[in-house]
């Protein structure tokens, strides 16, 4: 048995992560890829990309502290290999190019801003063998804070997948007028991909997603239903963001973003006719992990 660590920075619009996981290589079999930390520092990039339309000075400061701490960490844990990957926020800010120079000077970490295709495909190369039934068909969502990115799986392959510029953060900071432009946008791709498939399922990754299913109680594996999830949505959106602080206890910025994510999600099952949703727990930071292991990246 060989034992390999990986690492992988996802510099995203709402927080910035690091994945620690071993990959696990037995004969004869496949690889396992196991998580083994996951840090999440709230420094939320978009407030600053999709306002000003330039990232400021303090959190330019806050990703160098954070960026320095992940190193550190990654050396505690004997990380071989690890990428560095920035999205929507850092893509779209006009010194964002400028920023990722600054941090790879300050900390040796370069940072890759990726494409929203790039994005997507990364993000599709997550191991979903163990949830994807080989003769069903499944529209994989994936919320962000600026962008998210969909694609449809059916009988094992990825029919088309596509990334749009409508984010919890972006949704919060948008015109309502826009915002209801991009939801059009979403709606038309989502009914043109799928009016050919029936009885499709979702499978959705992202942090807010995750703590839906965390606060429904489900086992691991199984489904949360479009009726759970609409009810979820009215009662979150009758409280107010200091409510959902106190009384659920989510984070500062988690309460106002898993508004406008539920919205987000429960809008694609509508349009799909998909009727649950799957919870794997998986995004871009496990596929930077498998995209590395397979030198990918």
């Amino acid at each position: 048995m060989k034992i390999k660590k990986y690492g992988a920075i996802d510099i995203g619009s709402n927080a910035v992560r690091l994945l620690v996981a071993n990959v696990i290589e037995e004969k004869n079999k496949e690889p396992q890829f196991k998580k083994s930390s996951l840090v999440r520092v709230p420094i939320r990039l978009g407030a600053d990309a999709f306002v000003s339309g330039t990232i400021s000075e303090e959190n330019i400061n806050r990703m160098i502290d954070a960026i320095e701490a992940f190193k550190l960490i990654m050396k505690v844990h004997g990380v071989e290999k690890y990428k560095a990957c920035a999205t929507s926020a850092m893509r779209e800010a006009e010194n964002g190019i400028d920023v990722a120079n600054t941090i790879l000077k300050k900390t040796d970490i370069d940072i890759d801003i990726i494409d929203g295709k790039k994005e997507a495909a990364i993000i599709s190369s997550t191991d979903l063998n163990q949830l994807i039934e080989s003769d069903s068909t499944y529209l994989y969502v994936d919320v962000g804070g600026g962008s998210t990115e969909f694609t449809l799986f059916s009988k094992g392959r990825i029919i088309n997948s596509k990334s749009f510029k409508i984010g919890t953060v972006r949704l919060i900071n948008n015109k309502k007028s826009d915002n209801k432009i991009i939801f059009k946008k979403v709606q038309e791709w989502i009914q043109e991909n799928t009016q050919n498939y029936k009885r499709i399922s979702l499978i959705g990754s992202g942090g807010n997603i995750n703590k839906l299913f965390k606060m429904s109680g489900r086992d691991i594996g199984k489904p949360i239903s479009y009726i759970y999830l609409n009810a979820q949505y009215q009662f979150l959106k009758k409280m107010s963001y200091k409510e959902r602080i106190s009384e659920l206890s989510l984070n500062p910025d988690r309460a106002d973003v898993i508004v406008p994510a539920t919205k987000i999600y429960l809008s694609a099952m509508k349009w799909s006719g998909a009727r649950k949703i799957f919870v794997p727990k998986i995004g871009l930071s496990d596929g930077i992990i498998k995209s590395l292991y397979l030198n990918k990246l």
